[in-house]
C-alpha cells in the first residue's frame, strides 16, 4: 500500500527585510525596503524586498527604486548585504535538515521538505510543521510560512495564501475542496496570456478546469493544457529531490515582479551560482553540464546548457558560463519572470597544472581546501575571501 505523502513548503517572510528589521531593532515596525539607492527618487535599480509595512504602500521587489521611493519617501532605503542573508539562509536549511534528510531548496528564502517518512519522530504532520516554524523562530527570530499538503504545488499555494507568519494545512479529504475555489491563475505554468485564453472559454477557477473533460482542454490548449488539468485534478507526481538524489543541483529565483534590469539578472545570476557551488560541494559533488533556466513574462521558459572540459563546483566557473548562455538571449523590451543555474554530469573535478606547471592538487587536498573556504565564508561571510581582480581564478584571503 502507497504511504500517503505529506509535503512542506516553508518560505521565509520578507527575507532580507526581516533579517534587517531583526538586526536593527529601531526598523521593526517601520517600512523597510532593500535594493538600490533611491537617491531621492531618481535612482535607477529595484527592489530586491519589502517589508510588510512597505507594501502596504504598494511596494514589491523589482519595482524600480524610484517609485518605490515616490510611494513611501519615509521608507527607510537599505542596500542590503547578501553574505549575511546567505548566512541565515544556510541556518535555515541546516534547521530543516533536523526534521528530513528529503529538503529541496528552491530559492534562498524558500525550500520543500517531504516528511513522508520523518514525521512519525515529531508526532503528527501537523505537530511537525509547527515544530518546525517554532524552531526556525527560536533559532534565528525570523518567522515562515508553511503550507502542508500531499503533493508540491498545493503545499506552495497553502504557504503563500497563509503569509505572513502562516501554517495552513490541506489535508487529502479537503484537497479539492481547497483548490477549487481558486482562481485558475495559481496553477503552475498558467501565465497571464493563459488565463486570458481560459476565461475566454469560461474558466475562472481552478474548479471550472477541473470539469471540463480533458479531451477538450487538451485540443484547445495541447500539453501545456493537459499539466493544467492534471493539477485541478489535485495531481502532482512530482518528488521532493534532494541534493543527494538529485541528477542536477541548482538553484533558481522568481521575482515577485517581472524584471528587465539587466543589473539584476547578473546579480541573481551571481548569487545562485553561488549558492549552487556550495551545495555541490557540500554533497561532494562538481559537474560538467552548466544549464542556465530562464522564464520570461509570458511564461515561456528556455533552457541553454554548456558542457565543460571537466567536472566544476567552483562558483566563477559556473557564473562565467551560465552568464554566456544568458548573452544568447535577445533581452531588450522583454521581462524576466525567473532565473535558475544547474549543473549536472556529475564527477570528480579533474586536477589543473598550476600557474607555473606545478603537478596538480590531488583531489584530497582541493577537497580540504574547498571545505576549509566554505567554512571561513560561513562564519566570517563571503567577503572574507574575494576574487583578486586580474586573476579569476585565484581566491585572495
Amino acid at each position: 500500500m502507497n504511504r500517503q505523502r505529506w509535503i512542506v513548503h516553508a518560505d521565509m517572510d520578507a527575507f532580507f527585510a526581516a533579517v534587517e528589521q531583526r538586526d536593527n531593532p529601531t526598523l521593526r515596525g517601520r517600512p523597510v525596503v532593500v535594493g538600490a539607492d533611491p537617491k531621492g527618487g531618481l535612482g535607477r535599480g529595484v527592489v530586491a524586498a519589502a517589508s510588510y509595512e512597505a507594501r502596504a504602500f504598494g511596494i514589491h521587489s523589482a519595482m524600480p527604486i524610484s517609485r518605490a521611493y515616490r510611494l513611501c519617501p519615509r521608507a527607510v532605503f537599505l542596500q542590503g548585504n547578501m553574505d549575511k542573508y546567505e548566512r541565515e539562509s544556510e541556518r535555515i536549511l541546516a534547521i530543516l535538515e533536523r526534521f528530513t534528510p528529503d529538503v529541496e531548496p528552491l530559492s534562498i528564502d524558500e525550500a520543500f521538505l517531504d516528511i513522508t517518512r520523518s514525521h512519525q519522530l515529531f508526532g503528527t504532520p501537523e505537530d511537525t510543521g509547527r515544530k518546525i516554524k517554532a524552531a526556525i523562530k527560536s533559532e534565528t527570530d525570523l518567522t515562515a510560512s508553511l503550507g502542508l499538503a500531499p503533493n508540491k504545488f498545493t503545499a506552495k499555494i497553502a504557504s503563500e495564501i497563509g503569509k505572513p507568519d502562516g501554517f495552513v494545512v490541506v489535508t487529502p479529504e479537503r484537497l479539492l475542496e481547497f483548490l477549487h475555489p481558486l482562481p485558475v491563475g495559481r496553477l503552475w505554468g498558467v501565465g497571464p496570456v493563459t488565463q486570458r485564453e481560459f476565461q475566454k472559454a469560461g474558466i475562472r477557477l481552478i474548479g471550472d478546469l477541473a470539469r471540463r473533460p480533458l479531451a477538450e482542454i487538451v485540443k484547445v490548449f495541447g500539453a501545456s493544457g493537459e499539466q493544467a488539468w492534471q493539477l485541478a485534478q489535485g495531481y502532482d507526481p512530482r518528488e521532493v529531490e534532494s541534493a543527494a538524489a538529485a541528477k542536477s543541483i541548482g538553484a533558481e529565483h522568481t521575482f515577485e515582479e517581472d524584471t528587465s534590469d539587466h543589473n539584476l539578472l547578473l546579480d541573481t545570476l551571481a548569487s545562485l551560482s553561488d549558492r549552487t557551488s556550495r551545495r555541490l560541494r557540500k554533497s561532494r559533488l562538481a559537474g560538467r553540464t552548466i544549464t542556465l533556466k530562464i522564464r520570461f513574462e509570458d511564461f515561456s521558459t528556455h533552457t541553454r546548457a554548456a558542457s565543460l572540459p571537466q567536472a566544476t563546483n567552483l562558483a566563477e566557473v559556473i557564473y562565467r558560463t551560465a552568464s554566456r548562455r544568458l548573452q544568447e538571449f535577445t533581452l531588450q523590451g522583454v521581462k524576466v519572470r525567473l532565473l535558475g543555474v544547474s549543473v549536472s554530469g556529475f564527477g570528480h573535478p579533474t586536477g589543473q597544472l598550476g600557474l607555473f606547471g606545478e603537478a596538480p592538487l590531488s583531489e584530497e587536498k582541493k577537497e580540504q581546501l574547498q571545505s576549509a573556504v566554505d567554512r571561513i565564508k560561513d562564519k566570517f561571510g563571503e567577503r572574507a575571501i574575494r576574487r583578486r581582480k586580474g586573476l579569476p581564478d585565484k581566491e585572495d584571503i
